[in-house]
């Protein structure tokens, strides 16, 4: 394993399990479908970001720190797309996220709010860490050197979204139960991780 990823995973994105090297290996043979799961994400994530937006208008910060991100989801989703498109690849159909619908069976249902919330924006900002740590897999194990640039600048971005999910929980929510719920959400991932099958179609 890549000593510089592994110290970036432990210390920027705090995850507990790096992905197996043997991931990369099969998404680029399969490149696709991982475009293809790619776009969805992208597209899921701008839906997700839009719905906190609906569900949370009365918080001034989350409105207005999500609402670009809206814009720039959508634009990365247009973005593969054009890759697809570029490629002479097909546009797939939406395959089932194992990994986030196992995270959403996580979050805390009814009761507080501030528990709800706390727990939502931790989810996104887990799937946006692993998402930046499969993007730097990418960027450093594809031999196409186009998509290795290409997702070099979505792994930036990743780690961009991943900092501010965290910064407005801590906005909403005391930094101590935050960074304690954290801790539960990253322990409850190397759980998740060490069940999924290892799958080059999937960015997750």
């Amino acid at each position: 394993m890549n000593e510089e990823l592994s110290q970036h995973t432990r210390n920027i994105l705090r995850l507990q399990l790096p992905t197996d090297p043997r991931w990369v290996d099969l998404a680029a043979i399969s490149i696709e479908a991982i475009l293809t799961d790619h776009a969805y994400c992208e597209q899921k994530a701008a839906l997700t970001c839009i719905s906190y937006i609906q569900r949370y208008s009365d918080r001034k910060e989350l409105v207005e720190a999500l609402s670009p991100i809206v814009t720039e989801e959508w634009g990365h989703f247009r973005q593969v797309l054009a890759e697809i498109n570029k490629r002479g690849l097909t546009f797939g159909k939406q395959r089932k996220d194992e990994y986030v619908n196992r995270l959403l069976l996580f979050q805390k249902k009814g009761g507080d709010i501030e528990d709800r919330l706390l727990d939502q924006l931790l989810t996104m900002a887990l799937i946006e860490a692993r998402s930046c740590e499969r993007f730097k897999r990418l960027s450093e194990g594809l031999k196409d050197d186009y998509l290795r640039s290409f997702y070099r600048k979505f792994m930036e971005s990743e780690a961009g979204h991943y900092t501010l999910f965290i910064t407005l929980a801590d906005t909403y929510i005391p930094k101590e139960k935050v960074r304690a719920r954290w801790m539960e959400w990253l322990e409850h991932e190397i759980d998740i991780m060490k069940d999924l099958e290892i799958r080059g179609d999937r960015i997750h």
